[in-house]
């Protein structure tokens, strides 16, 4: 999820609040289009040139202190000194057009609707395998295959639910596909509460607009999670299962279980009784049917992965297994969204729905393969190197801005482990302006816009939009002193 950048001189642009904005020479979302301005983007570029620094610095503030008092926070268990932070909130909104939108949402439900394709086809026939699409240790050997799975059937072939998937925009404003998130995918929350902290502090610039309501994801999420309930079952009860309140995005479980209006339930709120899960309530056991879990495939049951978890349910599994209950996302789905997979995924598209990819792929180059090892080292000054199974931008080397120190003690261990990592060329990173210490400034920025999968495939209109709030970073993960913008999705 880390794109790098190439720096090139700035050129001045003018208008009010943003006289002294610079635009690099980068796309930028709001000031530099190709094409003419769209209305409505004109009439936030105006508005915002009615505000004074000293206004919109001051409703900032007042959006931090709002995020405090409402505990709307992540934890960073690497920091000793500030364990629970708020995520840092620009007010200045990324706004994407109806157009743009509907390129992005037909590109998600594509490539969501191939994953389910896939994910099913590697449990059941492995034809793709067969038919040397991808090789086939890539899959079989992959640490999130699970073989748990081969030959369970799923309610409607959904194995991914709910998903994220990162984009991009590059220096044409095109939008590209960085990684999929098909796990357990996090930051909706964050999502919904900047639309509400957006209309608290900025009612002027909002009003009138056509945006787009992302205040229904609460009734889809559990309208999507009932579709996909055992059958037969005509009012299924659904829990959101959490590892409890130490885990980093515990907020959100909260956040999600009520904007379902569902039980929020750990592991020990839960057990199997022949085959079928239960929940504890003062009024006795009542049965569960669909659980959305926010717990890794490996913590979910003692008795089929990790021996040592007390966070799971001990049985799920097997009662999964036999259809009496569905989880949400399905276990093993991290196959999908590994970032070695991801190279394939274009064919994967072509192989299962016969169509071309509606979102492009950044080119990536697989260090499992002799091809892709050797053009990486190659190229190591010149590249993004990243590990398949990390996330929050950990243990990846940006080449154009390492050391030589770094890229000869990143080589070493490239070259003893090479089937761990993936390489991607540079990417000038689309910037939009942002509130910063010495006013506003470019940043870069990614959006990851949900999904939900039950009968059909339904994405949220917007999404969460990250930036970089160091000046000069291309990191735009939370966790690495990233923040995030309301993104206001245009109706047409």
């Amino acid at each position: 999820m880390i794109p790098t950048a190439l720096h090139a001189p700035p050129q001045a642009t003018s208008s009010g609040l943003l006289d002294n904005y610079h635009i690099p020479d980068f796309f930028c979302e709001l000031m530099n289009r190709r094409d003419p301005t769209p209305p409505t983007l004109q009439c936030v570029k105006d508005r915002l040139a009615a505000l004074s620094l000293p206004e919109l610095r001051r409703r900032t503030q007042a959006a931090e202190a709002q995020l405090y008092r409402m505990g709307i926070t992540f934890t960073v268990y690497s920091d000793k000194e500030a364990i629970d932070r708020i995520l840092p909130f620009d007010a200045i909104p990324r706004v994407i057009t109806a157009q743009e939108w509907d390129h992005v949402e037909r590109g998600v439900q594509q490539r969501i609707q191939a994953i389910n394709l896939f994910l099913h086809d590697i449990y059941h026939d492995r034809n793709i395998l067969r038919d040397g699409i991808l090789p086939a240790e890539l899959v079989l050997n992959n640490p999130n295959y699970c073989e748990a799975m081969v030959g369970v059937d799923v309610p409607g072939g959904v194995y991914v639910h709910i998903n994220g998937t990162d984009l991009i925009r590059d220096d044409n404003g095109q939008f590209l596909i960085l990684e999929d998130n098909a796990r357990t995918p996090s930051g909706v929350s964050y999502v919904i509460e900047n639309r509400h902290m957006m209309l608290r502090l900025m009612p002027d610039l909002a009003s009138g607009l056509p945006i787009r309501s992302v205040e229904e994801y609460g009734l889809r999420l559990h309208q999507t999670l009932c579709e996909v309930a055992p059958e037969g079952v005509v009012d299924p009860q659904v829990v959101l299962l959490s590892p409890g309140i130490y885990n980093s995005a515990y907020f959100e479980h909260v956040f999600l279980s009520r904007e379902m209006g569902v039980p929020l339930v750990e592991g020990k709120d839960l057990f199997v009784e022949n085959h079928r899960v239960f929940m504890r309530t003062v009024n006795g056991p009542r049965a569960v049917h669909a659980i959305y879990r926010r717990l890794n495939d490996d913590f979910l049951d003692p008795l089929a992965f990790n021996p040592n978890s007390l966070l799971g349910v001990p049985g799920l599994v097997e009662a999964y297994r036999r259809g009496n209950v569905t989880l949400a996302n399905a276990l093993g789905t991290g196959v999908a969204d590994d970032k070695a997979v991801y190279a394939y995924m274009p064919r994967i598209i072509r192989y299962y729905l016969g169509q071309d990819p509606i979102l492009q792929s950044v080119e990536t180059h697989i260090c499992a393969e002799p091809d892709g090892l050797a053009y990486t080292l190659a190229n190591m000054n010149k590249l993004v190197i990243k590990p398949v199974g990390e996330s929050g931008g950990y243990g990846l080397l940006i080449g154009p801005h390492a050391s030589q120190k770094e890229l000869a003690d990143f080589r070493e261990k490239l070259l003893a482990d090479p089937s761990n990592y993936i390489s991607q060329p540079v990417i000038n990173l689309s910037v939009t302006p942002t509130l910063c210490p010495d006013g506003v400034e470019a940043r870069h920025v990614d959006l990851r816009p949900f999904a939900l999968t039950g009968r059909s495939v339904w994405v949220l209109p917007g999404g969460l939009a990250r930036v970089a709030l160091r000046k000069g970073s291309l990191v735009v993960n939370s966790s690495q002193g990233g923040g995030s913008k309301d993104t206001w999705v245009m109706a047409s």
